[in-house]
């Protein structure tokens, strides 16, 4: 069976070993290579939803894509002061699709899907958080929700990142996490996996933090306390 190719922004290797992330191309990696053994430990995978021609949900010309990427950028970076390895599977604005070229499917969304479940595969990831942006019909509706695996290890995950960020955004509308049983990457990834839903894009309140560089960084800083928690805890 031909091997799979691996992301073309494999940043793994790089980020192994230094604090700041390097771009990788896959063609300056041998095609062979499994980058477990780049790992003495295992790291945190920081799946940043959407990019490139998918833009997620919008409000205006504000693209759940782009606050993704800002929000996954300052956990990385919040990770790495605290001494955890984290990875990104993306650092711009690119369909992760567009790296998939092993899968023969004409849907560009599963694509995008079995390519993110690729590199959590190839990576001894402890853990799989990515990140997203909420939307609902009631626009009063706000604050953080947490998805998990029907998996025990997901749900104290889940648990702990919800009331992390249930106290930031001091919201009691969304109080306990719920089980993402139709959510592809979930069904499909074999490390404890969430979606972190940040906050609604449709609600005013939330819209107001999701798109503030400062509260970003809180955002980050409680995801951050979230998984410190579940660590201490598992």
């Amino acid at each position: 069976m031909k091997r799979r190719q691996l992301p073309a922004l494999v940043i793994a290797v790089t980020m192994a070993f230094h604090v700041f992330c390097t771009p990788a191309l896959a063609s300056e990696l041998p095609e062979d290579r499994d980058l477990r053994h780049a790992f003495p430990e295992p790291v945190i995978l920081i799946d940043v939803g959407h990019g490139g021609i998918d833009g997620g949900t919008s409000y205006g010309d504000i693209l759940e894509k782009d606050i993704n990427l800002a929000i996954g950028r300052r956990l990385y970076m919040v990770l790495r002061s605290h001494g955890y390895r984290a990875i990104l599977n993306r650092t711009d604005d690119y369909a992760l699709s567009d790296d998939n070229r092993w899968l023969k499917n004409r849907s560009r969304h599963i694509r995008d899907l079995a390519q993110r479940k690729e590199l959590s595969e190839h990576i001894p990831a402890s853990l799989v958080v990515s990140i997203h942006v909420n939307w609902g019909r009631n626009k009063l509706k706000r604050g953080p929700l947490v998805l998990h695996q029907n998996e025990g290890r997901s749900a104290l995950l889940a648990h702990s990142l919800q009331r992390s960020l249930g106290q930031l955004y001091n919201s009691n509308s969304l109080k306990y996490p719920e089980l993402g049983k139709p959510f592809y990457l979930l069904n499909h990834i074999d490390s404890p996996a969430v979606i972190v839903e940040a906050g609604f894009l449709s609600n005013a309140e939330d819209r107001a933090m999701l798109t503030n560089h400062q509260e970003q960084q809180k955002i980050a800083e409680a995801i951050y306390s979230g998984i410190l928690e579940y660590f201490t805890i598992s």
